[in-house]
């Protein structure tokens, strides 16, 4: 019976060094702290998702490797399952990641899934047998070709699809007509502009915009408008507080389905402002 979760997209080994303040050109800082962890917006999202108690499966491209071996270990740590989907001789990419001690902010490079191809295909039979169960689908865009091969088998099988809308990338207008709900950073644009509005025109039936600490604003196709404002709370670390957000969001959905969309946000910001609160994306979770 569905209650459980699944998640495609990106995973990332993060190095994550904490300092007082991101460095000039050519200068040497000492890091107060360092940590290397698995990263990316599915990735993390599966991790959230399944520290709140939802059984959850990560579809990626992870490969084999030093480097593999991380993002394998924290996923296996959180519980999650994986279907590994990468081609051959692929290593996750490395994100580098500056937190500033004193505000939390956290500056970010990575290649993401730039230039990947040769994905190990998920056909509708493999499809069936991942989503057996489950009661919602996250995408973050990345690994586009095997987003939509999931996004398409479940919405046959009319599951719940969401998407994580980091940043607008070459090619997500077709995945954008699969998605029922569609939550966005700030940052994220359409090509042609339209801002919440011109989303829902795009496909998704709902749709939400976070903002950093201001409140996050949502739409629906049925002409309803609202907004869930985010607790004031004291910022340690920001890093992966987005997709924290789509993890809680992913673990509503997946256990309540999309009848209040309304509080299924409201809960999820509630999660994602208390991750923020503790260093590392899943501090929270490890608190517990």
């Amino acid at each position: 019976m569905p209650g459980q979760a699944l998640a495609c997209g990106l995973a990332t080994v993060d190095v994550v060094q904490v300092v007082e303040a991101v460095p000039e050109p050519d200068e040497k800082v000492l890091a107060r702290a360092s940590t290397v962890a698995a990263g990316g917006p599915a990735c993390v999202a599966a991790m959230a998702c399944a520290a709140l108690g939802v059984p959850t499966r990560f579809v990626g491209a992870v490969g084999s490797g030093p480097l593999s071996a991380v993002v394998l270990a924290d996923l296996a740590a959180h519980g999650v399952a994986v279907t590994d989907v990468a081609p051959p001789g692929l290593r996750p990419p490395v994100a580098s990641v500056l937190v500033t001690e004193a505000t939390g902010e956290r500056a970010v490079v990575s290649q993401g899934a730039a230039g990947v191809t040769g994905y190990d295909p998920v056909s509708d039979a493999r499809a069936g047998l991942l989503l057996d169960g489950v009661g919602a689908v996250l995408v973050d865009g990345h690994h586009l070709p095997i987003a939509l091969e999931v996004a398409r088998a479940a919405t046959a099988r009319h599951i719940p699809v969401l998407l994580d809308g980091g940043s607008w990338k070459p090619g997500l207008e077709e995945l954008l007509a699969l998605v029922d709900v569609a939550v966005t950073s700030a940052a994220f644009a359409l090509p042609g502009g339209g801002g919440l509005e011109g989303l829902l025109a795009a496909g998704p039936g709902w749709v939400a915009a976070s903002d950093g600490a201001g409140p996050v604003r949502w739409c629906a196709a049925d002409g309803g408008r609202g907004q869930v404002e985010v607790p004031s709370v004291e910022v340690v670390d920001t890093l992966g507080a987005g997709d924290v957000l789509h993890g809680a969001l992913l673990a509503q959905v997946a256990r309540d389905g999309t009848g209040d969309l309304p509080g299924a946000l409201a809960a999820a910001v509630s999660v994602a402002s208390g991750s923020v609160t503790h260093p590392g994306p899943l501090g929270w979770a490890e608190a517990r």
